[in-house]
């Protein structure tokens, strides 16, 4: 029986597998929109996803270290339990980063419409990504 497949002490069903087959899911799908997804969506609605009008180095940038951190979520989805830290540094970095935009747009008019697109897309990840993920306790037994 694999680590992840043992049931947690404090479950008599197949909650526990289950939940890690869809935190599985959902760092591949998230792996794969940083990698392939935020670009597109610069292009297609720049009002909810770039920042600045133009050729910009920040996005460059941006688009550099979230498609970095969706290969290594893609690596994450193999063994979500080994990768825990991965897991929680992109879930508090999706909220730090969603709360950072959300008083940036708020305070600009011109950039209102990013309380449509990439901020609620952050904290869309970090919630999905938070109730999936064991914490440290349940991650221990389940090993």
């Amino acid at each position: 029986m694999s680590r992840d497949a043992r049931l947690l002490p404090e479950t008599n069903d197949m909650t526990q597998p289950l939940r890690l087959t869809y935190l599985r899911v959902a760092l591949v799908a998230v792996g794969i929109i940083f990698i392939a997804v935020i670009y597109p969506l610069t292009i297609l609605w720049p009002s909810g996803w770039k920042w600045n009008p133009g050729h910009s180095d920040y996005l460059l940038m941006i688009l550099g270290v979230y498609a970095t951190l969706g290969v290594f979520l893609l690596i994450a989805a193999r063994d979500p339990l080994a990768h825990l830290s991965l897991i929680w540094f992109t879930i508090w970095s999706s909220v730090v980063h969603g709360a950072i935009m959300a008083i940036q747009s708020m305070t600009d008019a011109m950039n209102h419409g990013h309380l449509l697109g990439d901020v609620p897309a952050l904290f869309i990840v970090a919630i999905a990504l938070a109730a999936l993920t064991p914490r440290r306790m349940e991650a221990r037994q389940a090993r």
